[in-house]
């Protein structure tokens, strides 16, 4: 299964600090921002790549790698708690097409744990993907039970890109393996997995509302 948890001391720690209450607005986004770049290295990991030869300064020459699969990258941002996350993501990136998806989920306040959630696509700009070339990341920070991101992913799947990654910062296990189960091709970037979800369909422990804690 394509999931990769990015539980590393550094990631780790910047997630200790996005989880507390008592970080202020601007930290928070700073936070995002940190994770979407590592975690963007961390992805460009696993492209396509090729060996070369060049010619170093001193008249040597040497073999390397050009990751080639870097001139095809398309980030979808997922507005608006994604948008730090995309900042960060294209420091790694920086050639990448950006598209945009705004969806609001339909909120709850049941007795039990939802299992779906009705979301409202309001907004959709998506540059061309090409067909088994480019290389699709979809930015959300919170996978909670994966309506949204399910959402997305039956507009990303259409187009049939060559590989499709989707980065978060917390993904339940509920979402993930939502996610996963359905689409067995993808890979899932996130930092870690927490176990529960509310009544409302947050994320426990969690990090509180991504969107509010970054933009009020």
């Amino acid at each position: 299964m394509p999931l990769y948890v990015i539980d590393k001391p550094l990631t780790l720690h910047i997630l200790t600090q996005l989880r507390d209450k008592n970080t202020d607005q601007i930290n928070f986004r700073k936070n995002l921002v940190r994770l979407g770049r590592i975690l963007g290295y961390e992805i460009a990991n696993t492209l396509d790549y090729e060996i070369v030869e060049v010619e170093t300064p001193l008249g040597a020459r040497t073999k390397g790698i050009d990751i080639t699969d870097l001139n095809n990258i398309v980030i979808i941002n997922i507005l608006r708690a994604a948008v730090p996350l995309v900042e960060g993501l294209l420091k790694a990136f920086p050639k990448a097409r950006q598209g945009v998806i705004g969806a609001s989920r339909v909120e709850v306040d049941g007795k039990e744990v939802p299992k779906d959630m009705d979301v409202y696509i309001y907004y959709k700009k998506i540059p061309n993907i090409r067909a088994k070339v480019d290389n699709v990341i979809i930015a959300d920070p919170m996978i909670a039970t994966a309506s949204t991101m399910l959402k997305v992913l039956e507009e990303v799947v259409r187009a049939n890109p060559k590989r499709i990654y989707i980065v978060s910062i917390i993904s339940s296990e509920y979402g993930a393996n939502k996610i996963l189960s359905k689409y067995p091709f993808i890979y899932l970037f996130t930092v870690t997995i927490d176990p529960e979800l509310n009544n409302k369909g947050y994320i426990l422990p969690g990090l509180g509302d991504a969107g509010d804690r970054a933009f009020g």
